[in-house]
């Protein structure tokens, strides 16, 4: 959008500004805008899917049970609600991606959602606890009506808006396909310390402070989820500050491009015709149901099979502890080195080779159900397969949305990522439904292995297959020159100066450093006149420090670059037969 349309939009105010000015992808935005930031975003979903279930049971409800079992009309509620929400929060998560889609503000498209809904997260997190409880005798109709309308804030309003948002930021971050699969691993890691916060710490806390299951206070829950509210907020309005939409910023700078507005039957027409689109969505969707059926079944699984064992004891609790740190700490060191391993062999390598482990994982947990540790071995190299998976899917799914916008001249950022976000959202009722109704509630021993260990294990092998034929990486530097070209049309056309996006960041990047400095030199001369030192002698100072910095990153620069590149080593001249050798041959 240009500066004149612009005028008058409250995100043209400073105080709305992004704090992040460099051109390239580095460590604030990376740490604030797409680990902490998501990270407290998403710290109460991550709560909600492991404990809210059981909250509205042993403590909403609670004292409507009879014989440790609740009524009928309470179970029917707390059945139907989450399946009925699915309708609910599809079509948030469409009508999310609509309005991020057409979205055009100097902030971009997708961070002004990520602004307001920290409002909507905090306030549902808040709104979920201070549902009053029945009385225990007559029908609880207005704690269910409550319940319903506090689920569905957070499930069908606020989190789409956010989650949405929040995954379209990876694919209009950078073009730098390098940097995006970098941003995409923080993401997804956030996504996964998330669980591992709402699994592993929280019924620690709900031990210590909130009462245990035995005698929780509800006074207690409030009063936590306000913290945990208050928390969301802020640290998604961090997430806000610390991100960019560098491609987005690319169209804004063309007037026509700016006003254009993309219909959804335009949209919908684009990807429905593009194979690696469907390749990505059918990828994701059996990736993220497989995911869903093993962490519904898992109790169930544990119970039937190692109980009464030493390792599960008495409920088969003990094995699902050991089974639950086999499937993180995986994931949790593939962080480290997915991101290189993707950015020398490719995202597509790297995302087959893990389904080939998570297959191979599957197959011997799946042939020796009944050994503990054939299990674990199996679990655990199904964790580290998927690794790749879920920390490369964003990224793949934006390298998709470059090679669309190549071939149709505008983008889907946020039709695809609202069908993305619905895939997530939709899954867990929906599998839950299905996993109930093949297994009787989890009574089927037989259906709880197939659940837990073999739908999985056959998704993987149909994701491998799948990935076969997911070639875009190849497509994507042609894609670029492409685009560029497009852009430079019609910015002349429009009869306005065409400059390089990469140009254009460097100078708005040096502009923004140019200010920075004056805003230091003027604090420094404050300073310096409240303490009577002498101006000049600290900003050579201020110089000569800088420079020595300077100086050595240089030096490791070039020392890498050096063990990049070794120098060749010149041949070395035939030496000459040596004195004995002479006299030898002499002899």
């Amino acid at each position: 959008m240009s500066n004149k349309e612009n005028k008058g939009s409250i995100f043209e105010k400073p105080l709305l500004s992004t704090k992040v000015k460099s051109a390239n992808v580095k460590l604030p935005e990376m740490l604030f805008g797409y680990f902490i930031g998501p990270f407290g975003a998403l710290l109460a979903s991550g709560i909600f899917t492991s404990f809210l279930n059981r909250y509205w049971t042993d403590i909403l409800f609670a004292n409507y049970k009879v014989e440790g079992k609740l009524t009928g009309s309470i179970n029917l509620f707390l059945t139907l609600l989450p399946l009925l929400s699915a309708i609910l929060i599809v079509a948030g998560n469409l009508v999310a991606g609509q309005l991020i889609e057409r979205t055009k503000t100097k902030a971009g498209k997708a961070r002004p959602w990520i602004l307001l809904s920290s409002v909507l997260l905090g306030a549902a997190c808040v709104v979920m606890f201070i549902v009053p409880m029945g009385n225990g005798t007559s029908t609880p109709v207005l704690t269910m009506v409550l319940t319903a309308i506090a689920y569905n804030l957070y499930y069908s309003v606020a989190y789409p808006l956010y989650n949405t948002a929040n995954s379209t930021l990876v694919p209009v971050s950078t073009r730098n396909g390098n940097q995006r699969g970098l941003l995409a691993s923080f993401s997804n890691f956030a996504s996964v310390a998330v669980m591992g916060a709402g699994g592993m710490v929280f019924p620690m806390i709900i031990a210590w402070f909130l009462g245990g299951w035995e005698a929780p206070n509800k006074t207690a829950w409030a009063i936590a989820f306000i913290a945990i509210g208050i928390v969301t907020f802020l640290f998604t309005v961090l997430q806000y500050y610390f991100t960019r939409e560098r491609v987005t910023e690319e169209s804004m700078h063309i007037a026509a491009a700016a006003k254009e507005k993309v219909s959804v039957k335009k949209q919908l027409k684009a990807v429905a015709t593009d194979k690696f689109w469907w390749i990505v969505i059918i990828f994701y969707l059996l990736f993220q149901f497989g995911g869903m059926f093993k962490n519904l079944s898992i109790t169930y699984f544990c119970t039937d099979r190692f109980s009464g064992t030493a390792i599960g004891g008495e409920d088969g609790s003990g094995a699902m502890a050991i089974i639950n740190i086999l499937g993180a700490v995986p994931m949790a060191v593939a962080m480290a080195f997915i991101w290189p391993l993707s950015a020398k062999f490719g995202k597509r390598i790297v995302v087959l080779v893990g389904c080939v482990i998570g297959l191979a994982g599957g197959v011997i947990a799946g042939c020796f159900p009944n050994n503990f540790y054939a299990v674990a071995v199996g679990v655990a190299l199904k964790s580290f397969g998927s690794s790749p998976a879920c920390y490369m899917i964003l990224a793949m799914f934006a390298d998709v949305l470059d090679h669309i916008e190549a071939k149709r001249g505008y983008r889907c950022d946020g039709l695809t990522m609202s069908i993305y976000s619905s895939i997530m959202a939709a899954a867990t009722p929906l599998a839950t439904g299905i996993f109930n109704a093949i297994s009787g509630g989890g009574a089927n021993e037989l259906a709880n292995t197939i659940s837990y260990i073999w739908i999985e294990t056959a998704a993987y092998g149909v994701c491998i297959v799948l990935l076969l034929f997911f070639t875009v990486e190849k497509l994507l530097k042609g894609d670029r020159v492409t685009i560029l070209e497009r852009q430079k049309a019609e910015a002349l056309a429009n009869g306005e100066e065409w400059i390089e996006p990469e140009e254009r960041l460097r100078l708005e990047e040096e502009e923004a450093n140019r200010i920075a400095d004056e805003a230091r030199q003027a604090e420094l001369k404050a300073k310096c006149e409240k303490k009577g030192l002498n101006f000049e002698e600290q900003e050579a100072q201020y110089q000569a420090r800088l420079a020595e910095k300077r100086r050595i990153a240089e030096e490791k620069k070039a020392k890498k670059e050096a063990k990049k590149n070794p120098p060749p080593q010149s041949p070395q001249p035939p030496q000459p037969p040596s004195d004995g050798g002479d006299a030898d041959a002499r002899q």
